[in-house]
């Protein structure tokens, strides 16, 4: 895999070896990345056993010029990569290749860690040698818009109602032994869904995968058509993580129907009303719609651009 370009390394002992590494890959993401960053700053690991990667996957606003001006301010080993759009599979494994630590803790440019998040996952996993990946907590918090709101109430309620599932990336914690053992990223998959394959990849190689483990919360996109775009863009990455895996049950194109999604959606604003209290919850079933269209217009996307099975 070629190489990104290094724009930044921080002046600090790099005879130290990291004991874990946060790799935070992003694109456009100016709005928020600041205050996931600082939510780095103040983590209670000792920060000379932690590194941050940064990879900005050709951003066209002020993202990687924010990045740089934190890359010198972080009290610990800090490097910065930077290329064209590749997507997220290539973005990732230029961490992975790069990693001192023995983990990698994933956060995604609209996440904010809680204090002790790091020390606690860390703990986690140097006690369950048998784990390749555990995933975080969603928390809630105040949302930047409606539909932020919505979009973070919808999964809590989800996740309240019917349990785990695969983890992904955003919060969770990779034992970096693990992901080299299956050969990485895949980065022929377009989109996202590059960690719902690594995942299941893991678990079919035997390895333990957990979640709910720690807090952190996310910050969301400003209006509807961020959430339309990502929509989309999730159902595109799909597509090809559907076509690798046809024999398994990652992915149910009938669980996918917009039926479904309307059921679900009254089922979560119910749950969400009895705990929030909060009338707006009842918009959850028209968000499901909205978001399963989106979903399903970038599976078919995918299907139409040619891109069939992935290997």
């Amino acid at each position: 895999m070629a190489k990104s370009e290094l724009v930044a390394l921080n002046n600090i002992n790099i005879s130290v070896k990291p004991k874990v590494t946060i790799g935070i890959c992003v694109r456009n993401c100016q709005d928020t990345i600041s205050k996931a960053i600082e939510s780095v700053l103040i983590q209670d690991f000792p920060h000379e056993l932690m590194e941050v990667i940064f990879v900005d996957d050709g951003s066209k606003d002020n993202t990687l010029s924010i990045i740089k001006e934190y890359a010198f301010k972080l009290d610990m080993r800090v490097k910065v990569f930077h290329h064209d759009w590749r997507g997220l599979g290539y973005s990732r494994n230029v961490v992975v290749e790069n990693a001192s630590g023995e983990y990698i803790i994933w956060l995604d440019g609209d996440m904010i860690l809680t204090r002790g998040y790091v020390t606690e996952m860390v703990r986690f996993m140097e006690k369950n040698l048998n784990v390749a990946i555990a995933g975080g907590s969603y928390g809630v918090m105040n949302q930047i818009s409606l539909v932020a709101f919505l979009d973070n109430v919808e999964y809590l309620a989800y996740r309240l109602i019917f349990g785990t599932s695969l983890p992904g990336t955003g919060g969770a914690i990779y034992r970096v032994k693990a992901i080299k053992q299956i050969g990485c990223f895949d980065e022929n998959i377009r989109g996202s869904c590059e960690d719902i394959d690594v995942a299941h990849r893991l678990n079919a190689a035997g390895w333990s995968i957990v979640r709910d483990k720690s807090l952190f919360y996310t910050m969301g996109k400003k209006g509807w058509r961020e959430y339309w775009k990502h929509s989309v863009w999730h159902g595109y990455g799909a597509h090809f993580v559907y076509h690798k895996h046809k024999n398994s049950s990652i992915f149910s194109l009938l669980k996918m129907s917009p039926i479904v999604a309307l059921i679900l959606g009254i089922i979560c604003g119910i749950t969400a009303y009895k705990i929030l209290k909060r009338k707006v919850v009842f918009l959850l079933p028209f968000y499901a719609i909205f978001k399963n269209l989106g979903w399903w217009i970038g599976f078919l996307n995918g299907h139409i651009s040619g891109y069939g099975h992935v290997t």
